[in-house]
């Protein structure tokens, strides 16, 4: 099993761990869970806290659990709860024995509550959301008593049960905790324990028409399975008070809850209803998009287990939220599969290059590796040649500017492997467009090595035209063109979607050794970034290649000059309040 944090460095949580060893507050045992609701699909934020559980679990020896709260069947579905069983897996975890669900604990849930109303510490109450929302008051002021707050043990226990046997109509009652409305902390401000809700539960049927909300459910759940360490993010921080209000109070197995920083990352948001939105008005192509964060979009596009798991590692756990530069995950990338991609040849955008003192019918084979550095790790592969091939069309230039090393009319420059070549003529159309480059190649130069006379500074990479293949090429970028799109509380987040996010690159042709590349597998197109043959789109003989990260980053300059506009932004909407407080 993946370890993922375990080969961090020392953090706060591990030093609470630490703590409660020596005290022997739980025996030495840890244990850690991962709950996710079945209303979704995971995303980058989620993979941080599996690899925070599993990993931390891992380290001390213990057990990590998968269990879904399932507690809400009206949003819940099969295909999101099949997806994150997968998603998990892939990223290189195991429960083992230790799959559980919510649902699981609904009769002993129901027999707490129960408990709760005979001690007093839970009513039924008659009020509508929208009332209870406005009973809670707010930071400032205390909140208001329900007017059924006073109902005695027998009324409630009457009117729990009748609840259960769905004798109200959904809405029309809750079960809350009595607590205190006036408590500092609004979460205490008597919580909704138990509300109607008929629908269909995939585990349960229809047994149950009242279900449990998650303040209750999720600290009974941790306390049936011994979870020692109940790790959340920040925003269950205030809940945490109620968390061990109700444990305290059911007299039951006390776990640690701890809450930690969620990962905040730029150029892409990590709402679930954002998600939703972008899938269902067709801004992505669905969840498994390569643009998305979700895990399934990454994993598509070619990102690896390991480097999401590189990743978060390497951004630590911290108490404060904050953001994170997209450049740590596309780095984590390019470090993973730096090591595990063979080098390949292909072009994007092609122009033909035609050698005009090679024999037309003439065809040869350059043995090539697939990972210079160490060509031994990965072996080669063979590389056909002939009298016509393609370049970049970026790669050539009619008048370069100094210190071009690129071919240019009478510049000599390296073919990949292959020959050294001299740009000689060039082929324009009735246009003026460039569609053709006619060269001379040194004979004597085969495998592209230089005469020590001659300097050649330019090597570019090609494929030949006769055998080269034909592929659909996208080239993927980052979903948004602003590093923090939902910064501005008065523009739609999705004004900032990047147009170039998605680039179709009809004409490209790669070396035939790709003809069979498995779908998922992964390369780096020599000079182009790292590519992966779609795991959807893919068929034998016609692979189609995402990319999965450049080579360098080339958001540092962008980044800056979005940074420049926000504070113009923000200087502007200060003048404009200022001068309409003058006015």
């Amino acid at each position: 099993m993946a370890t993922g944090e375990s080969a961090s460095p020392s953090n706060f949580i591990r030093n609470i761990i630490d703590e409660h060893n020596q005290s022997g507050r739980f025996g030495g045992k840890v244990v850690t869970r991962f709950p996710p609701e079945p209303n979704g699909y995971l995303h980058i934020g989620h993979a941080k806290s599996i690899c925070l559980n599993f990993g931390l679990a891992a380290s001390y020896g213990g057990s990590c659990h998968l269990r879904f709260d399932d507690t809400n069947p009206a949003k819940e579905e099969q295909e999101y709860l099949d997806s994150i069983i997968e998603d998990v897996r892939w990223l290189g975890f195991d429960w083992g024995e230790h799959l559980y669900y919510a649902s699981n604990y609904f009769d002993q849930l129901y027999e707490f509550a129960i408990k709760l109303i005979n001690d007093g510490k839970a009513y039924v109450d008659d009020l509508s959301a929208q009332e209870i929302r406005a009973h809670r008051g707010t930071l400032t002021q205390p909140g208001i008593d329900s007017p059924y707050r006073g109902r005695g043990v027998d009324e409630n226990l009457d009117l729990f049960q009748r609840m259960k046997a769905g004798e109200f109509p959904d809405g029309s009652r809750v079960l809350r905790a009595k607590i205190d409305m006036a408590h500092p902390n609004m979460v205490m401000r008597d919580p909704t324990l138990y509300r109607i809700r008929r629908a269909i539960h995939h585990r349960t049927g229809d047994k149950w028409c009242i279900y449990p909300m998650y303040d209750f459910t999720h600290c009974i759940s941790d306390s049936i399975e011994g979870i020692t360490h109940s790790i959340c993010t920040l925003e269950f921080e205030d809940n945490r008070v109620l968390y061990d209000w109700m444990l305290d109070q059911l007299g039951i197995y006390h776990p640690q809850q701890i809450e930690f920083a969620r990962l905040n990352l730029e150029f892409a948001v990590m709402s679930k209803r954002k998600l939703l939105e972008l899938v269902k008005e067709n801004y992505v192509d669905g969840w498994d998009d390569p643009r998305m964060p979700t895990i399934r979009g990454m994993r598509r596009r070619g990102y690896t287990p390991a480097s999401l798991r590189l990743f978060c590692e390497r951004i630590g756990v911290g108490k404060k939220e904050s953001w994170i530069d997209m450049y740590w995950l596309e780095k984590a990338v390019r470090d993973d599969l730096n090591d595990k991609a063979p080098r390949v040849m292909g072009v994007l955008d092609p122009i033909k290059v035609v050698i005009t003192n090679y024999p037309e019918d003439a065809e040869e084979v350059f043995e090539a590796p697939y990972y210079p550095d160490d060509p031994p790790a990965m072996g080669h592969r063979d590389v056909p040649f002939c009298r016509e091939l393609y370049i970049e069309r970026e790669d050539f230039m009619e008048d370069p500017p100094k210190k071009f090393w690129r071919m240019a009319p009478g510049q000599e420059v390296r073919l990949r492997w292959a020959y050294l070549v001299t740009c000689q003529e060039v082929v324009k159309d009735s246009q003026g467009e460039i569609v053709e480059l006619r060269c001379t190649y040194d004979p004597e130069t085969r495998g592209g090595w230089a005469p020590d006379d001659r300097k050649v500074k330019g090597t570019l990479h090609w494929v030949s035209a006769r055998h080269g293949l034909g592929v659909q090429v996208r080239l993927y970028d980052r979903l948004f063109s602003m590093a923090n799109p939902g910064a501005f509380k008065d523009r739609d987040y999705k004004e900032f979607l990047n147009p170039e996010s998605k680039v179709l690159m009809p004409q490209a042709v790669v070396e035939p050794s790709l003809k069979d590349a498995a779908p998922g597998s992964c390369y780096q197109f020599e000079r182009k970034g790292f590519f992966c043959a779609d795991p959807v789109d893919s068929a034998p003989g016609r692979p189609v290649f995402n990319r999965v990260v450049t080579l360098r980053d080339s958001w540092a300059k962008i980044l800056e000059q979005q940074k420049r506009e926000a504070g113009r932004l923000e200087r502007e909407a200060r003048k404009t309040k200022k001068k309409a407080k003058k006015e």
